[in-house]
């Protein structure tokens, strides 16, 4: 995994303060709310959170194409700074009809306040090159749904 150029870099500006676009990445909840793309799911019941520095992040994704598919997530969490940073590596597998390949991925989020109640999410994420299209997918159409979830939230 390199750490040159990410092949990801997302830039993207909600309507909604900093902490609470921060605690739709780090409460259990929240995320299984808006996580993945459009259809797929995370079941609450399947994930452990312990939001700090060394700390991690766990989850089972399904797959709305592939009903039996189980995409387990683990995320060693580097560097957590509460409404300005995450900073990981993400360990995926699981199964799915099509095949699977096991990876990892290093990711940065960063949370600006962009005034007026608008925050702005930098995200860097190094992956295999043959991911980074699919992953910016799902990254796209998770942020469709988060737009909304975090309209329905009180901060």
């Amino acid at each position: 995994m390199r750490l040159g150029d990410a092949p990801i870099h997302i830039d993207r500006v909600f309507d909604a303060p900093r902490a609470l676009v921060y605690r739709a990445f780090t409460d259990p909840d929240q995320l299984a709310a808006w996580w993945g793309p459009i259809g797929n799911s995370i079941d609450r019941d399947e994930m452990d959170f312990d939001v700090r520095p060394g700390g991690h992040q766990r989850w089972v994704e399904r797959v709305a194409s592939d009903p039996e598919a189980r995409i387990h997530v683990h995320i060693e969490l580097i560097d957590v700074r509460a409404d300005e940073l995450i900073d990981g590596v993400m360990h995926v597998s699981g199964t799915r009809r099509d095949g699977f390949a096991p990876f990892e991925s290093r990711f940065v989020v960063e949370f600006h306040d962009e005034g007026l109640r608008r925050t702005r999410l930098d995200i860097r994420q190094w992956l295999p090159a043959d991911l980074a299209r699919p992953a910016e997918k799902g990254w796209l159409e998770a942020f469709q749904t988060l737009e909304q979830e975090v309209s329905k939230w009180e901060d």
